[in-house]
Formats: structure tokens, C-alpha cells, sequence
């Protein structure tokens, strides 16, 4: 029996034992995801990259975590230098992120570098062991870096910044709709052959319509038959990332809308995805075990839900302008320039050797190529460009509030 009927089995005997023979979807998308022996993030590791089911910011080089870095470095600098200064990430995928931001701090701000806790929660074993493995050579050099779970940290324990990059997208979300002006709700059953199957029924949680009064929503005279999602597992998250933080900032990066357009009436059958080897389709049944499902994130959602545990909207803005004031633009405008000027501070095995047009080989060119493509994916507003950057503050002074982070300022012109 391979990983995929194991899975539907140890789903179909949950569903059997459950009341009334069937789960709300969001029960249905957290096992397929995160069942603890089965799940899809739960046993595989190679799911992210060129190799897996879809790629990240990170795979595009180490521009993303250098960039971000110096993001951090401002924070830091914001919070009056502190020491220890706590990075948690949350969600680190295969750990190149913090891979990056450490090596690249490490070389250009030692100062900050040597005040780092370096903290990652990460439910799944199998990207764990994969982070442990990467990351290892920093904990032989004496990083304070550990893996921890968000339940187990100390409350208002934190100085620093939570972050995430792609993590919320992949919450199990409630899936409902709406008919006769009522909402109800999708729930999953075993049918014939042991195949799963979508059934409408009455809401799981009266929290899904307590979560639509708190965006201001009457999505009750929407048109019958509109349907959508509700991540209510990310508030619930952002309660538990408050929680841990005494004083700093939560950064989250990923895809989606601000809930004017996430629960825009023309998006009448909401954003809910399957990846499957870099391939999009909307069943959430198929390739069980073998497939990402993801649906976009409500940004309004955290901001609304952020003031009533003490985070603070600081800033929202797209990443494409996020990199671009942190120093992407000019990243690009020296690899125009075949000279000395030619690269940006670099750490890493990507930096392009410095050459002259006359010296220049075609391995060189090709190189530069390569890695000027990469960084315009970064900012495309067709793509990574266009994810949400959400910054809340916790703890900080009116001084501290005042001051503007750096990827939050209007970005240079190149």
C-alpha cells in the first residue's frame, strides 16, 4: 500500500468515527497536509523547488534572504540594538532563508549577527530534519539557533521579529457557500469505493459568521450559490505569534488580498488551489498525499484581528517594492555595470565574478543573465512581485512607531 491509501485510509476511518459520518473540509485539508504519519508536509521534503510541487522567493537565489536580512538589521536597529535579538520563522521550508540571512549577516553586520537567537517552528519532521541539516554548521560556530514549537515558547518571552514566508496560504480553511441567503458549509464523507466527497451542511463554528461581521461583510445578499473560504486557523496563529513577542514586529509574506478583494462578488468561487509537480488544478480530492492545496490570504483579516491581541498595523505593501526599498533596484543596476561596481554585497556562491567587457567570458554573461532574470521574478507584478508584506508592531514606543522601517519607504528610482 503506497503513502497515498494509507492516507485515505487513515482519513476515511477519521471520518467514520466522527459524528454524523463526515468533517468539515478544513478537518479534511489539515489531514491531507499535516496527518502526523501521512500527511503531505509531514513526509515528504522534497516538495518545495524546482524538484517538488511549486517553488518559493528563496529558490530564485540568495538575494531573497540577503535582502530580507537587511530588513531585519533596521528592526534591530529600531529596537535600540537589543541583545538577545530573536528572529523566529515560522514555516522555514528547506531553511534557505535562514541560511541566507545568517551567512549574509555573519559577513556584512556582525554587530547584529552576534546578538541572534534564531528560532524556527516547524510542524513538519521531514523539512525539519532537512533545516537541521543545512543549518548545522551555524549551531557548530555557536549560533544560538533552536527549533521549538509556538505552544512551548514563553509568553512575552520575545524581542525581535516573527516571521513568515508562504506559511498562512497553506492553513486549512473552512469552505462554505452561500445559498437562500444563508451560509453554509462543505463537509467531506466517504462515498463509494472509499472516494471522498464534498456534501453541503450547516456551519461547523459560529465563528464563521462572526468572522465576516469583524471585516464588515454582509456577504448574506451575495448572490446565491458564492462560494469562498475562511482561514479561521489564521487568527487563530496570529494569537499564538502575539503571545511569544514581548516587543518588535511580525513580518508575513505570502499571496492574497485585502478582503474588499478577496470577498470581491466576482470572485464567486474563491481562491482555493492544488499544486501538483508545478501544476495548478482546484480538486482538492486528487493526488491525496501528493499535492499542495492552498487558498490566498485575507491580509485584512490579520490586520483587524492583529489590533485585538495587541499587534499594530505598521505598513502593507507588495514585495516587489518591498525588495526594491531594501536594495533589490540596486542589485540590478550594478550587474548592468561590467566593472568593479559590478555586484552587490554578496556572502555567497551566487555572487558574479567582476569582469570588464573585454575579460568578460560567456560563462560570465551567462551568469549575470541568469541571476538578473531571478531578481526581476522577485518583482514581477505578475508573479512573487505582487504577494502581500504585512508588518505589525507589539510593544513599541511612539518614537519607535514613528520611525519608518526601511521596506516600508517609497523605493530609489533606478
Amino acid at each position: 500500500m503506497n503513502s497515498a491509501q494509507t492516507l485515505q485510509q487513515a482519513i476515511a476511518e477519521h471520518i467514520q468515527h466522527s459524528p454524523h459520518l463526515r468533517i468539515p473540509f478544513a478537518d479534511f485539508m489539515a489531514l491531507a497536509l499535516y496527518h502526523p504519519q501521512f500527511g503531505y508536509y509531514t513526509i515528504r521534503h522534497s516538495v518545495l523547488g524546482p524538484q517538488g510541487d511549486f517553488i518559493t522567493s528563496p529558490h530564485m537565489g540568495h538575494d531573497f534572504g540577503e535582502i530580507i536580512a537587511e530588513q531585519f538589521v533596521d528592526m534591530w536597529q529600531a529596537l535600540d540594538q537589543p541583545n538577545p535579538f530573536t528572529l523566529m520563522e515560522m514555516g522555514a521550508g528547506q531553511g534557505l532563508i535562514a541560511a541566507d540571512v545568517l551567512a549574509y549577516l555573519s559577513k556584512n553586520h556582525p554587530d547584529c549577527f552576534n546578538c541572534l537567537n534564531y528560532i524556527v517552528v516547524e510542524k513538519s519532521a521531514a523539512l525539519q530534519a532537512e533545516q537541521q541539516k543545512r543549518l548545522k554548521p551555524w549551531q557548530h560556530k555557536g549560533v544560538q539557533l533552536s527549533w521549538q514549537a509556538l505552544a512551548d515558547i514563553p509568553q512575552q518571552s520575545l524581542i525581535g521579529c516573527a516571521f513568515s514566508n508562504e506559511l498562512i496560504d497553506a492553513f486549512p480553511v473552512h469552505w462554505i457557500e452561500l445559498h437562500d441567503q444563508k451560509l453554509v458549509e462543505m463537509w467531506v464523507e466517504v462515498g463509494e469505493k472509499e472516494h471522498f466527497q464534498p456534501v453541503l451542511n450547516e456551519l461547523s463554528t459560529s465563528a464563521l459568521p462572526d468572522y465576516f461581521a469583524m471585516l464588515d461583510i454582509d456577504i448574506a445578499h451575495y448572490p446565491d450559490g458564492y462560494r469562498t473560504e475562511v482561514n479561521l486557523a489564521a487568527i487563530d496563529w496570529l494569537g499564538e505569534v502575539s503571545q511569544c513577542l514581548r516587543r518588535g514586529y511580525v513580518l508575513t509574506i505570502d499571496y492574497g488580498y485585502t478582503a474588499e478583494r478577496y470577498y470581491s462578488q466576482a470572485r464567486h468561487q474563491g481562491t482555493l488551489q492544488c499544486y501538483y509537480r508545478h501544476r495548478h488544478h482546484n480538486d482538492p480530492f486528487a493526488y491525496l498525499g501528493e499535492q499542495d492545496i492552498t487558498a490566498h490570504v485575507n491580509f485584512t483579516a490579520l490586520e483587524r484581528y492583529g489590533e485585538n491581541v495587541g499587534l499594530q498595523k505598521l505598513g502593507f505593501t507588495q514585495q516587489g517594492l518591498f525588495l526594491m526599498a531594501l536594495g533589490l533596484g540596486s542589485r540590478l543596476a550594478h550587474l548592468g555595470r561590467p566593472s568593479a561596481e559590478q555586484t552587490a554585497p554578496q556572502t555567497t556562491p551566487q555572487t558574479i565574478p567582476q569582469t570588464t567587457p573585454q575579460t568578460a567570458s560567456a560563462q560570465d554573461i551567462q551568469a549575470i543573465m541568469h541571476r538578473r532574470e531571478a531578481l526581476q521574478q522577485l518583482i514581477s507584478p505578475m508573479g512573487f512581485g505582487n504577494f502581500g508584506v504585512l508588518i505589525q508592531g507589539k510593544g513599541l514606543t511612539l518614537k519607535e512607531i514613528a520611525r519608518p522601517l526601511k521596506g516600508l519607504t517609497i523605493p530609489p528610482m533606478m
